[in-house]
């Protein structure tokens, strides 16, 4: 299978863009601003063959929307709260996102399940909550050392822990119980953000980027641009 042509959405605001194609049992996708997202992204460089920096730091699954008229999501995560830190599998309200100062990218991956499918996902999210799974951070630097060293990448995760997962590895389980291998050849825990954004299972793929980091996409790189005219220069004389 090939991959899905990915839709760039523009014009609007994350807010709107989460809630025009959130729906159960889809995948988000986000890329961060804080250091730790930078970081991730940064590490997952190695998947990409000119070295590119992933544009995703985390992934989490669309629950629906509640009856307190909100859409939620499960996830994996680590947060921080006044007066108490929450570290594992989670439920939060997707206004959580809806910050474009914390949350620069987004996307929403479509594979098209039916109801049964979707139950069967979420069920098994919601079990996790219910378990209090936890997050393992542990487990990220096992990835990491797998990122540098691809022949470890179809093997167990090194530093894996029992009842414990990171984001990727959370939504990468949750397909494998419905019979769909989202990362084929990478190990349960040793999925990426980026490898869930590449699967080849996708339907269809929604991406929000402001429109302000459009423009600098569509713009060539300072460097790049100055390698060029030295070249004309050199080649003029």
């Amino acid at each position: 299978m090939t991959l899905c042509s990915p839709e760039i959405v523009s014009g609007i605001s994350n807010r709107e863009f989460l809630e025009r194609y959130a729906a159960p049992g889809r995948i988000g996708l986000s890329g961060g601003t804080t250091f730790i997202d930078r970081a991730i992204c940064r590490a997952e460089r190695h998947l990409d063959a000119t070295k590119k920096w992933s544009d995703w730091s985390h992934t989490f699954i669309f629950e629906g929307r509640r009856i307190d008229g909100e859409h939620w999501v499960i996830e994996s995560d680590v947060q921080f709260h006044r007066r108490h830190t929450q570290l594992g599998v989670q439920e939060n309200r997707l206004s959580k996102y809806c910050n474009e100062k914390l949350y620069s990218t987004l996307a929403v991956l479509d594979l098209g399940l039916d109801e049964t499918q979707i139950a069967s996902l979420l069920k098994e999210a919601l079990t996790l909550v219910a378990e209090h799974a936890r997050y393992s951070m542990r487990e990220l630097f096992g990835t990491l050392l797998a990122l540098r060293h691809p022949k470890l990448r179809p093997s167990d995760n090194l530093l894996a822990q029992e009842r414990a997962m990171y984001c990727s590895a959370f939504v990468h389980h949750l397909f494998c119980k419905i019979g769909l291998d989202l990362a084929t050849g990478v190990a349960l825990k040793n999925t990426t953000p980026e490898d869930i954004a590449r699967t080849t299972l996708a339907r269809a793929i929604w991406i929000w980027k402001p429109a302000a980091a459009i423009e600098d996409q569509k713009k060539p790189h300072p460097a790049r641009n100055l390698r060029d005219r030295l070249r004309k220069r050199i080649k003029a004389r």
